[in-house]
Formats: structure tokens, sequence, C-alpha cells
């Protein structure tokens, strides 16, 4: 399959014009899964626009667990501190969960891009509020609902954002991700495949029903989409098509 820099959402989203300046220093990686994109604290050299492959962004708190706060896949980018104030992360690392391609840009010439072009600026920043709006509904989803339904949730999301109905998900990793016992995730998983909604073999999860998983699933995730889809319209088009 030919990998195009059209294939991420925001890139696809921006004027031609725009796309055609930015084009010249987007380069194609690799992002093998268990990579980090980068640590708590350390200064980011690039960001990274995902084409192919799915990145979590983590919390990663002092007793070892690092819940998923963030996913980004190809409707996204990584390393917004980059326009927004801040070359470092804080506490949060952003780490390969699928792994495929993405396309990368030096920091200084994505820092000069967003003063420069207004349609970039104008894209990052609703992209920025659209990120915002998930980890917020994220911490509350993972305090509040069923691990049945941040399961669906998490699975839909990825979904929306990976070019394929089966994601390689662990039990093991899916409860580091909501922070939830593994026990718990095999539970749900059992229950969502007798209800012929998923399949699970090996480490790998097949989606066998989305509009099943859509109906079982909290308010979260209907609403973090709606609000994905207000700020970037033009991006939802782009993904629809």
């Amino acid at each position: 399959m030919r990998r195009t820099p059209m294939q991420n959402q925001l890139l696809a989203a921006l004027p031609r014009a725009t796309y055609d300046r930015l084009l010249p220093n987007l380069e194609l990686v690799a992002l093998p899964r268990g990579l980090a994109i980068y640590e708590p604290g350390s200064t980011q050299d690039y960001a990274i626009f995902p084409v192919s492959s799915i990145i979590s962004i983590l919390t990663l708190l002092k007793n070892g667990s690092s819940p998923e706060v963030a996913v980004i896949g190809n409707d996204g980018v990584v390393g917004l501190a980059l326009v927004m104030g801040g070359a470092a992360a804080t506490n949060t690392q952003g780490m390969v969960q699928s792994a495929g391609h993405g396309y990368r840009i030096p920091a200084y010439v994505l820092r000069a891009a967003f003063d420069a072009e207004p349609d970039l600026r104008d894209l990052l920043l609703r992209y920025a509020m659209a990120l915002s709006t998930q980890m917020s509904q994220t911490a509350a989803c993972n305090r509040f609902h069923k691990v049945d339904q941040q399961v669906c949730r998490l699975l839909l999301m990825c979904m929306d954002r990976w070019a394929s109905n089966r994601l390689s998900l662990t039990h093991e990793r899916i409860g580091n991700l909501l922070g939830v016992r593994r026990e718990g995730v095999t539970e749900s998983s059992r229950s969502l495949a007798a209800a012929g909604l998923i399949s699970y073999w090996r480490g790998c999860v097949t989606v066998l029903d989305r509009a099943g998983l859509e109906a079982r699933v909290c308010e979260c995730y209907e609403h973090v989409r709606n609000e994905t889809d207000r700020l970037l319209p033009q991006a939802a088009l782009q993904a629809a098509g």
C-alpha cells in the first residue's frame, strides 16, 4: 500500500497551498510497537502525524502504572507541546500501541509554520481543544463507568484511528491502559465475545459488530466523537470520504 501524508486527517484537511509548503519537510518513519515517541521531561525534536499507527498518551505514576489519557492515530498529531508554548513533555509519555507509519516534521519547521500559516494554526488549535475533550472525558469514564463500557470505548476509539477491525491488544495491555485489573478485562472480553461483538485470539481483538459495541458503550465515546466532528469538520469529512 502506497503511503502518503494525505492519509493523516489533519494534513488532508489543510488547504492545498499550505499542505504543499509543509510537504518537503514531512519524512515517512516506521513506528514499531512499544516505541517511546517521547518521555516525561524530554525535549521533542519532531512532531509526528500518524497515518497507519496508534499512539497512546500515558500518564506515568509512581506505583509503576501508566493509564492512557488519550489515543492518537490518523486523526491527529503527536507533539502539540511544540506549538503550545513548550518543547518538553511534563508527566506524559507517547508510546506506540499499534505498529505502523507516520510522517515526522522537525520541531523548528512546525513552529515556524504555526506562526506563518493561519490555516495550520487554526486547525492545530482546534485539534488541541478536541484532544483536551478526549483527555477529560477519559478521566471521567475511567472513574465512573463499568469496565466493559471502558473496553468498548477503547476499542471504538482505536478503530476510528485505525484502518482495520483487528487490534493487537492483550488483556493485560488493555488493563494497563484503562488502569483496571486484568481479570476485569478478561471478564468483560468474554461477555463481549459471548454477545458476538468481538473475538479474541492470542493478543488480537477482532471487532465483529461495531454497531453492537456502540449500543453498549457509555456516553463518553459519543461525546468525544461529536466534539471532534464539531471542532474538525473538514477532517471528519475527509475521514468519511
